[in-house]
């Protein structure tokens, strides 16, 4: 694997975090509600354990009343913990208006992401993304959850305390298949070591995981159609996400209550998500170059997967969201070649945030602006 050193903001990340720890300052740790966002902040949070400094607090938006990422709301609550170093992990990148917010509330913030760089970036003193231009780190496919455990690695190397792992590789792994990410150069590594390291876990969710959904093949698709579905199908409740709770927690029971709760959850989603599709295909107007539609009734947590299907099928740009009272959120997912955040980049004006991959990416604006927004979109597509 590379050295991650190369990478833009990384050695004044280990060196900002080993003065926390010396210190004993207060540590957030912010990460985006999926899968790759869970495993990120559960990699750091360990690594600070080891290193004699357990984070302060640990919080994941509610994607339904919050919305994706960073947002003004979990800022308001985080608000009286400040001043504190507020680590941001896996989003991040497009939010302006909220890091200039946690500034003046008296955060210093240090955000880890592998979303793509739009047009401008936030102005925070270590950003870490290897999707930056003058980032010298050769590959740029990690996900966040890859890139912080070779952080991880990083900081216990520097403060010379020991470093295993499979405990970190099982949790990068994970994030690297649910995040879809090209399984070549590191990314093929940290799946291979890692599903070997699944075979040894010692976290008694994983196991009860394992357990509950019949698990017994150790493959990536076993992985991708049983383990990363019920942590997806994960709510966050009083700022933790349930998965979060499942992979740390320590008591089998416990682990195997949840477990079970995430597999009957799981369930019922991919009802409620064939039953959004079916709405939405009945809505489809075929003459248009791309599929357009929302609906106060869609859960957000579920336009990504209904767009996805959609987009498979029908493979046109589709961009599926939540229609709130003011505003409206939602996902996009498009065909090879084209790349959503480009097309979102082009008609930025009328949007509030939006990034991501692009392939699969995420959107919010006004409700004002949702018919100038898809006619720009549109506008965009056959200039192409």
């Amino acid at each position: 694997m590379s050295d991650i050193f190369k990478a833009k903001g990384v050695k004044e990340f280990v060196s900002r975090i080993l003065q926390a720890i010396t210190k004993g300052e207060k540590i957030i740790l912010f990460g985006d509600a999926d899968p790759d966002g869970v495993a990120s902040v559960i990699i750091l949070k360990e690594a600070l354990e080891i290193l004699g400094n357990p984070c302060f607090f640990v919080y994941f938006p509610n994607r339904e009343k919050e919305g994706y990422g960073l947002n003004k709301r979990a800022l308001s609550f985080l608000k009286d913990k400040a001043p504190a170093l507020l680590i941001v992990l896996d989003c991040g990148t497009g939010n302006f208006e909220e890091i200039e917010m946690a500034e003046r509330f008296g955060f210093e913030i240090i955000i880890v992401d592998h979303h793509e760089i739009l047009e401008r970036l936030p102005k925070v003193k270590i950003l870490i993304n290897p999707k930056q231009k003058d980032d010298k780190y050769p590959f740029k496919e990690l996900c966040t959850a890859g890139i912080v455990y070779k952080l991880a690695k990083s900081l216990l190397f520097e403060a010379q305390k020991s470093f295993e792992p499979e405990r970190f590789l099982e949790l990068a792994m994970i994030a690297t298949l649910s995040d879809q990410m090209p399984l070549k150069e590191d990314n093929e590594k940290i799946v291979k070591e890692g599903i070997l390291s699944l075979r040894y876990t010692k976290r008694p969710g994983l196991n009860s995981l394992m357990e509950v959904s019949g698990f017994k093949e150790f493959s990536e698709a076993e992985i991708r159609e049983k383990i990363i579905p019920a942590l997806a199908a994960a709510n966050s409740i009083n700022h933790k996400n349930e998965a979060y709770l499942l992979l740390t927690e320590t008591s089998l029971k416990k682990a195997e209550k949840i477990a079970k709760t995430l597999f009957k959850k799981q369930k019922l989603r991919r009802e409620r998500i064939k039953e959004i599709y079916e709405e939405a295909k009945g809505e489809i107007d075929p003459s248009l170059s791309i599929i357009f539609l929302g609906n106060e009734n869609w859960p957000l947590t579920l336009t990504g997967a209904v767009a996805s299907r959609i987009c498979q099928k029908y493979q046109k740009p589709t961009f599926i969201f939540k229609k709130g009272k003011r505003e409206s959120q939602g996902s996009t997912r498009t065909p090879k070649g084209i790349n959503s955040v480009e097309m979102m980049t082009a008609c930025s004006h009328f949007l509030k945030t939006y990034g991501g991959h692009p392939q699969a990416s995420g959107f919010r604006l006004k409700n004002e602006n949702l018919e100038k927004f898809k006619e720009c979109l549109i506008k965009f597509l056959s200039s192409q």
